[in-house]
């Protein structure tokens, strides 16, 4: 939701509401809630109705983002300011994939997300937003090129990794780490092949990668071999090289490494 003038103003799907047209609950809040029995007796409500708006979404970004080339995922938070350093790392390094290429993905909003669109398209690259519907809309940033709104979260995330050839999480909060552990489980159990995961900041995902070999992998619960599925590296020159360096290598094969 956002404020346009004094009025609230909602954005989901193609469908903008004003004032008392607001809808008390996203999409994903609907689909997600215990069915009620006058849910059930609705069938514009009915989970097999949401199957065909759900299936109207992914078909609609499948033909928004067809032929859009190779591209990079870019996450972090939405709170970083301009001024902060990884602001700028962002943006620096959007126009570095750009100018070797790529297309950059990223959430379509604020902080981290704005930085990287910023970038690619100051560089002439294409700068792509995937936006979500949410109780706090957020709004597309300016510097997207190309941009989808999503209701629902899982839709949103296939288009996330499916255009991508490789992802980089900036510095961010539960949103950024969402999408930093899906990709890795993805990579680790081949659902995606020799994809590049680039951390930004050894400051900041020390005491996580820490975490991970001590207590994860020494409690037997992950593969030592699977730390090798990230990078951390601390400039945006450094995450170029890695997914370019990937994008050199011959894909394993193979069955997931459990």
């Amino acid at each position: 939701m956002g404020i346009e003038g004094e009025e609230q103003v909602y954005r989901t799907g193609a469908l903008l509401y004003r004032g008392s047209q607001v809808p008390s609950q996203t999409a994903d809040q609907a689909f997600l809630a215990e069915p009620s029995a006058s849910a059930e007796s609705d069938w514009r409500h009915s989970d097999p109705w949401r199957v065909m708006r759900i299936q109207s979404e992914l078909v609609a970004a499948f033909d928004a983002l067809d032929g859009v080339g190779p591209a990079v995922s870019v996450f972090g938070s939405a709170r970083t300011r301009t001024d902060d350093p990884w602001y700028r790392a962002a943006r620096e390094l959007a126009g570095l994939l750009a100018g070797a290429g790529y297309g950059v993905i990223t959430g379509g909003g604020p902080g981290i997300m704005a930085a990287a669109n910023r970038g690619a398209h100051e560089a002439g690259g294409l700068s792509i937003g995937l936006g979500i519907e949410l109780p706090a809309e957020q709004g597309m940033n300016p510097w997207v090129d190309l941009g989808v709104d999503f209701r629902y979260f899982f839709a949103r995330k296939v288009m996330f990794v499916k255009y991508a050839k490789g992802f980089v999480a900036f510095p961010g909060g539960l949103g950024t780490l969402d999408e930093l552990f899906e990709s890795l489980t993805l990579v680790q159990t081949d659902k995606i092949e020799g994809f590049p995961i680039v951390l930004m900041g050894s400051d900041y995902w020390g005491g996580l990668t820490t975490w991970l070999s001590q207590a994860v992998v020494g409690g037997g619960a992950m593969s030592a071999r699977d730390l090798d599925l990230f990078s951390v590296v601390d400039t945006p020159a450094e995450a170029l090289a890695v997914i370019e360096a990937a994008s050199q290598t011959p894909r394993r094969g193979g069955m997931g490494r459990h």
